[in-house]
Formats: structure tokens, sequence, C-alpha cells
């Protein structure tokens, strides 16, 4: 052989089970040959491959005459040749796509560069008019006076609020890898708690890839098989009553050839069973065993003698199998209507059978297809012993049919639940697979999704963007979709102003991943070019972990907000004391040294208290917030008015009271700084609960970093007024009892006024008339 590197067109390739196709190529011949897809497709189910030729624009799924590079062989054998290598293979293609993809800002960092330019132009105006009014208006001297703008700026600006907000992401980091979220990129934490849509991957995703046997049928009746995966664990049900499958000759029956006719091979390590072959003859090894008969003990009793290798062309299997006291057996699965073609009779008891009634089992094929599982039709006859060899005539003779068996990869019970926790947050669930349209909507009602229509990817070519973006809205299931339909899919919603999470774990994910605003990965069965372009990883493939991720991202968008939101109010407010002083010609309440004091022990220590805030009781009920909705909204501009306000006249008054009882400016100083700073804390209490009452045990009880915080806050302002080293330098001077008292009880004032008004606007605001409640 050569290397695969070393392949071009024109080359002959033979595979055979568990190659990895090197190259794109052509059938010549094939022989059973199935290929696991899921990388490129999507599909669960192995794809059947035939040379017969097909539509030059049929969907990726339905090329069964092509092999896909980087696909897996997942039976029988094949000869191709090579038409494309590199990246003029679909995998390479997908890659070109992926290169070519614009990478779209998260809100939050357009939000953080638009607030930053708009705050610092606002204050450095205020700064230069300011000093023009106290040089051309006041009179006064002008380094003196620039140092007060220096003290101006530094209350006005807000320098701890980067520092702050880069540490709420980075714990935000630290709580969604808890939940088995792995970010890659930090702005993307706060985009996970925007999203308004979800896409998903179907395979791998929503459902397990892993096939599953879960419905028997015999001329007794339909039975329910429980259990997921390839775990050997389950029990056998008939219409909702367990039945217990030794009691059952024609069950036996199907196990025996479930288990026989079969190539596969299950095994169990590291903890986890997987299957050696095609994962639909795994899957029947499962049942075989949840029916009581293990594959090892059949095949000792029965064992193989020939064989008919399904063929696509013959669309069945046959094994012969002898006894020990020379009985045969001749076991046969296949496509039902094939199967049911070979047979004259049904299998109706240990020993029994009756003449087939084809239309039965051909109706009960469909009811079992339209629930979106694949149907597998299971038949037998007794052989002689002198019967060594098997062939297609002998599959004509009095061929019975056992049964049939209906297989799916079932949906994860905790997608279920999780897709039901993101609608009722508001958002939309999307599901977009590269499987087909009937499998693709039963799965779309067993997980939930509310739009029963389904989409197609050569329905989607014939739309146009205006048409697509107003399908994309009411349909939430799209199939037989290939990477182009899935990052047109994402444009689409993004064009009608929605926040687009993707989830997937293919290379066909990958373009659409690194065009949505939160891009997820499935991190145990996803490829390394999903990984890449993703900007989270789910470490276990659940898409639960998505709605724990979507909590957590909620969760640091309102930390963020309640830090800006304690932090823009309080630089207000110590600007204020400046600004009104300034302009009345007054003494200044407080030196620009002792603002910078201020600022470095506040705003890094109770700032970033918040960062630390648990989730608030209904962040899942709340709906997403707007995609343009701007962090400076109407409710923080009039926070930011009453706080500055109300700081104004806590300090002022402070200061005023500290003279007329005849202290030296020093102290009434010192007085006023204390104030700032207890005006700070019970701000800090307010801001803490930004969607409720601040007036619960919860809420005064706090947190622990919040009284850390506190109390090094605390112990800086004793040291800051008493310890005679640090009144040298910011010139304090120390505080009376009975007027430190006063300072909390201005403190309490303020946080009562503040908690008063918050609940009066809350209230309005839920009003239905007026919308929902401001965030």
């Amino acid at each position: 052989g050569i290397p695969a590197e070393s392949l071009v067109p024109g080359d002959i390739v033979i595979v055979e089970a568990g190659d990895k196709v090197p190259a794109d190529l052509r059938l010549i011949e094939a022989r059973g040959l199935s290929v696991q897809e899921a990388l490129l497709t999507g599909e669960s189910m192995p794809s059947e491959k035939h040379l017969d030729p097909v539509a030059s624009d049929a969907p990726l799924g339905d090329r069964a005459s092509m092999l896909f590079s980087g696909t897996l062989v997942a039976a029988g054998r094949g000869t191709g040749v090579v038409v494309a290598t590199g990246p003029s293979s679909e995998i390479g293609r997908i890659g070109g796509m992926l290169s070519a993809v614009e990478v779209l800002t998260t809100p939050l960092v357009r939000q953080m560069d638009s607030f930053a330019r708009w705050l610092t132009a606002l204050i450095l105006l205020a700064a230069a008019l300011l000093f023009a009014w106290g040089v051309f208006v006041l009179r006064q001297d002008v380094g003196e006076l620039f140092m007060v703008m220096v003290g101006l700026s530094v209350a006005a600006i807000p320098e701890g609020l980067p520092a702050v907000l880069t540490i709420t992401l980075a714990i935000g980091v630290q709580r969604m890898a808890r939940r088995n979220a792995i970010v890659r990129r930090l702005p993307a934490i706060e985009t996970v708690g925007a999203v308004t849509v979800i896409c998903t991957d179907k395979t791998g995703t929503l459902t397990r890839n892993e096939m599953t046997v879960t419905t028997l049928v015999t001329a007794e009746g339909r039975y329910g098989l429980s259990g997921v995966g390839y775990v050997p664990e389950g029990t056998v049900h008939r219409d909702g009553a367990p039945v217990d499958p030794a009691g059952e000759p024609l069950l036996e029956h199907l196990g025996r050839v479930a288990a026989l006719c079969n190539d596969a091979a299950l095994r169990h390590r590291d903890g986890a069973w997987d299957v050696l072959g095609d994962p639909m003859e795994g899957a029947l090894l499962v049942a075989a065993r949840k029916l009581g008969l293990a594959e090892d003990e059949q095949q000792a009793a029965w064992p193989r003698s020939d064989a008919i290798p399904f063929d696509a062309a013959l669309r069945y299997m046959a094994t012969l199998h002898h006894d020990h006291d020379g009985r045969g057996l001749v076991l046969v699965k296949g496509a039902p209507e094939r199967v049911v073609d070979l047979c004259r009779w049904q299998v109706t008891g240990r020993d029994d059978t009756a003449e087939l009634d084809a239309d039965f089992w051909l109706r009960r094929a469909g009811e079992i297809a339209d629930r979106g599982e694949r149907v597998i039709a299971l038949a037998m006859r007794r052989a002689d012993s002198e019967h060594a060899s098997l062939t297609h005539a002998m599959l004509e003779e009095d061929l019975a049919l056992v049964g049939l068996v209906g297989l799916m990869d079932p949906p994860r019970a905790e997608a279920v639940e999780a897709v039901a926790d993101c609608q009722a947050a508001g958002i939309r669930v999307k599901m977009i697979t590269g499987d087909h349209a009937r499998t693709a909507a039963a799965i779309g009602r067993l997980v939930g999704l509310r739009s029963p229509a389904v989409l197609t990817g050569a329905e989607l070519d014939a739309m146009d963007d205006a048409a697509l973006r107003g399908a994309v809205d009411a349909v939430d299931v799209f199939a037989r979709t290939s990477p182009e339909h899935k990052l047109r899919l994402v444009m689409a919603l993004q064009a009608r102003g929605e926040v687009v999470a993707m989830t997937g774990d293919g290379v066909n994910d990958a373009p659409a991943l690194k065009r949505a605003e939160a891009g997820i990965a499935m991190g145990v069965q996803g490829s390394a070019a999903a990984k890449e372009a993703a900007e989270l990883v789910l470490a276990d493939d659940n898409f639960a972990s998505i709605a724990a991720a979507v909590r957590e991202g909620r969760t640091v968008y309102d930390n963020l907000k309640k830090v800006i939101t304690w932090t823009l109010p309080t630089n207000a407010g110590e600007a204020a004391t400046v600004i009104v002083a300034l302009m009345l010609g007054m003494t200044l309440p407080v030196t620009p040294i002792q603002i910078l004091w201020i600022n470095l022990v506040t705003a890094v220590t109770l700032g970033l208290a918040l960062a630390f805030e648990p989730p608030e009781p209904g962040t899942m009920r709340r709906p997403p917030r707007r995609r343009d909705a701007p962090l400076l909204d109407g409710a923080l501009v009039w926070t930011i008015v009453l706080v500055s306000v109300l700081f104004l006249c806590g300090v002022f008054g402070m200061f005023g009271y500290a003279l007329a009882r005849g202290y030296s400016v020093e102290l009434a100083r010192t007085i006023a700084v204390n104030t700032l700073v207890v005006l700070e804390i019970f701000c800090l209490f307010f801001i803490r609960n930004i969607h409720g009452t601040s007036l619960t045990f919860k809420a005064v009880a706090g947190t622990p970093a919040v009284w850390l915080t506190v109390g090094v806050t605390t112990a800086a302002q004793f040291a800051f007024t008493y310890l005679p080293p640090l009144q040298a330098v910011f010139g304090t001077r120390p505080v009376p009892l009975w007027d430190g008292i006063a300072i909390v009880g201005v403190g309490i004032a303020f946080f009562a006024v503040v908690e008063v008004e918050k609940q009066v606007r809350l209230r309005l605001a839920r009003r239905p008339s007026d919308g929902p409640p401001p965030a």
C-alpha cells in the first residue's frame, strides 16, 4: 500500500470493515458495504452503499455510490476510484467554508467597547467644562484646579471596572466547568446567557449516538424494550405491563435470530459497553441479551456453518447453523419488504407456523417506521443436517417470518428535560440534522420541540434568503441538511435579530459553530474541527449541560450588570460632591487623595464581591434580553441619578453637620469620606438583588464574599481614620463615637429610600400593560 497523503485522483482504493476512508471515492465494487457517515451527515445509522448512480445534486447522505474521506467503514468490503483528495474532498471543502466564515463579536464585547468610548468622552468633556468654569468664572488657581480635576477624574472613571469584569467572567468559567461546560473564549460566557435560539445537532447531542432496539413485533403482538445504548440491561413490556421473555416462545426465536444472524461483537472495557462492527447489529445483540439469550452461548450451541453476507442489492443477510445433534437452522435478517417477500409462513408458537399475512407485517413495519425507527425483519427455517452450505435458493423454501424489530438512536432522557427548561426560559430550540426527515421529526416529537413541521435541505435550496428568514422562525426541525444549509440557517436567524447558539459534534457542524454567537461542541464524540470552531465544549456531550450553561451565563451577565450598577452610581456620587463644591465655590468635602483612597479600597473590594453572587430566583423563567439591549438602559440611568443625588445629600449633609458643630475641616472631611464608604456598603446590599427584594433573610445574610469584602473595607476605614501614619498621609482625624453612629444611620436611611423606590419600580414594571420588568 501507499500512504493516504500520496493518493491522487484515479487511484484505486480497497476498503473493508474498520477502515477509515482515505479520500473521496466513486465505488466500482461493493459487497455488503455500509459506512458510518455521522461525521459529515449527522446520520446515526451506517449508510448502505451500492454502485447505482445518483443525481448530481443528491444530498450528501443519499450519495450511496460514493465514499467520503474521514468516514468509517462499518461493514463489508468495497473498491473505489479516487475522485477528490485534500481541499477538493467533501471534508476539505468544509474546511474551506470554515476559513471563510466571518466571526461575530459577542454582545458584551460590542457593548463594553461602545460604553467605554461614551463614558470616557463624557468624563473628559465634563472635566474640561469644569476646568474652564473654575479658571474663567471662579478665578481659581490653575495648579490647584488641575489637582481638583484629577480628583474628579479619579472619582468619575471606574478604573476598577475592567479588572472586576474580567474576574467576574473568570469566576463564570469556573462555575461552567463544574457544570461540564468548558469555555474556550472568555466573552462567550455572557453570550450563552443571551441566546434566544439554540440550534442543535441530533446525533450525539439530543440523542446518544448508540442504536437501541425499542420495539419488537411478533404474531402475538407488539412489545417494548427498555434500556438505552449498548448496556445489555432492560425489560420487556407489553401494554405497560412487564413480560417475562422466558415464557414467550416467539421472543425466544426472535432473540436467537438476532444473536446468531450477526457479525458484530459486544465488549465491556473501562466500565463502558461498546460494539465492534455495525452499530445496528450491536443493538440486536443487546436486545438478544435483554431477552435472555447471550450471543456467546447461542453461538456455542448453534455454530455457524455458512453465511450470505449482507448485500445492498439483496437487502438481507443469511446464516446457516447446526447444533451438536445435527439439526440445522437458516436465519435471515433484512429490509421488511424484502424478507416478507421471501417468506411463505409466519411463526406462531415454539414449533407452530401459519400462512403468512403479508399485509399485516407490512402495515406493522410502516407504523414502526412512522415513529422514526429503522425496521428490520427476522425470519428462520429448519434445515437438514446434510445442508453444509447456504444458497439463495434455500431462502425461498419454507422460510417463516419470526417478527419485526424497530431500532432508533434514542433521545437522552436528560435532553428532554433540558429542552423544556430552555423553552421555559424563552429560548427556542431548533434541530438541524443530516438525518432523514421522518427520523428527525420523530426525535423532534420525543424531545418536545414545539413545531411539528419539517424542512429538508432540498426545500431550503429552493428558498431565497428572504423566504428562509420567514420559514426559519416557524419551523423547528430541519432534516437532510448539508454544512451550507446549517450555515444559512444560522445566518437567517441572526438576520432576524436572534442570538444563536449552535451545538454539534461533526465536521459538518464546524462552519455554523464558528458563525454562531455561541458555538458549543461535544467534547467526547466531537471532532477536532468542531471543537476548534466552538467557544464552549461540553465535557459530557450532554444537551442538559447547555441549560446549565445558559443559567450560568445569565448569572454572569446579571453579576456584570450588578457590578456596573454599583460602580457607576457610586463613582457618580463621588464625582457629584466635587462638581457641586466646585460649581458653588465651596470647600471640597473630599480631597483628591482621599477620593483615590476610596476608589482603591472600595472599587476593588466591594465591587468584586458582586462577581461571586449566586443566581437569583427565577433566572431561568425570565425571557432572554434583547440582542441590542444597552448596558446603560433607562433603569440604570435613573439609578445613577437617584444614587448620585442621595450620595450628594448624605455627604454634604454630614460635612455641613460637622462644620456646624465646630469641627475642623480635616475632621469634617474624615466624616464625609466615611459617609461615602458607608453609603457604598449599603448600596452593595441594595444592588445584590436587582430583580427582587433585598429585605429577605437570605438577602441580608449575604454571601461569604460579601462579608469578607465588607470586613476588609471596614478595617481599612478604621485604619484610615484612627492610625496616625495614615492620618498624616490623608489628613484625617479620629471620628467621635456618636458621629460614627450617625454615619451608619445615614447609610440605613439611604438603603430604605432606594429599596422602597426599587420595589415601587418593579411592581409598576410587572403590570401587563407596561411589559417586562427592567433588567
